[in-house]
């Protein structure tokens, strides 16, 4: 129990990936990414159960072998979310809460789990990190989703361009102006919801984007934003493992 909720973790790991083929089973310091991820969550007490989803054998056989808990899902999936619904449809137990932690994402940090996990108590169908932003590089990094909120911390949108706009400031002077911040997709969906959302059709914002949080946003369905100060370090590319090799990380 995390909060006194019955959470299941779930690290949805897909095989096909059009920038990087292979991505969760790439050896990162003698173990596979996938590994990686499993290992940061499993580092934090109280998920009911932690489960790899994949439509991958050659993922399923990776996850055996760690003894990670892990179900093969339907390959039609096009969303991690998609994933995790079917694994909640599957489980066969009552859940208050489903985590879904990406499986490129193997130096999450624990504490952010824990950060998400805190926000059950408010209750919001989804939760989800953000962070300040504090260079220019990240600032109008296209590859890097932006996020605006209200004042009670609900995502009003998510861009890939810079959001706000700072009219009649130059844009070396933006950060000095304005806080912006960018988002974290490590999401919690309260599982009463969790089989409405991946029933959905993606939306014009969705497409236009290519950010799925957007098809629930224009869905009329709010988004709790929990600010973090922890990074994280994806990996979508191959290039992406030089930067975590000359950053020390493996």
């Amino acid at each position: 129990m995390l909060h006194g909720k019955k959470v299941v973790a779930i690290i949805p790991a897909r095989f096909a990936s059009s920038r990087f083929p292979g991505k969760p089973l790439v050896d990162l310091g003698g173990k596979p990414m996938i590994q990686r991820t499993y290992e940061r969550v499993k580092a934090v007490e109280g998920f009911d159960r932690i489960v790899i989803a994949t439509d991958d054998e050659r993922i399923f056989d990776a996850a055996k072998v760690f003894g990670a808990e892990v179900m093969m899902t339907s390959s039609e999936h096009l969303t991690g979310t998609d994933r995790c619904a079917e694994v909640l449809s599957r489980l066969g137990e009552s859940v208050d809460y489903v985590i879904n932690i990406q499986g490129d994402e193997p130096f999450i940090e624990p504490e952010q789990l824990r950060e998400v996990a805190a926000g059950f108590t408010s209750g919001a169908p989804i939760l989800t990190l953000i962070k300040k932003i504090t260079d220019q590089e990240t600032l109008f990094n296209v590859n890097t989703p932006k996020v605006i909120c209200d004042a009670e911390g609900h995502a009003l949108y998510f861009s890939r361009q810079t959001i706000p706009f700072l009219r009649g400031v130059e844009p070396s002077d933006w950060l000095i102006k304005h806080t912006f911040y960018k988002h974290i997709g490590l999401y919690a969906f309260r599982a009463d919801i969790l089989p409405g959302l991946s029933a959905l059709k993606p939306t014009s914002l969705e497409l236009a984007e290519s950010l799925e949080q957007l098809r629930w946003v224009q869905n009329g369905i709010r988004i709790k934003a929990i600010e973090t100060q922890f990074e994280t370090v994806g990996i979508d590319s191959p290039e992406d493992l030089e930067k975590i090799q000359k950053m020390g990380l493996i």
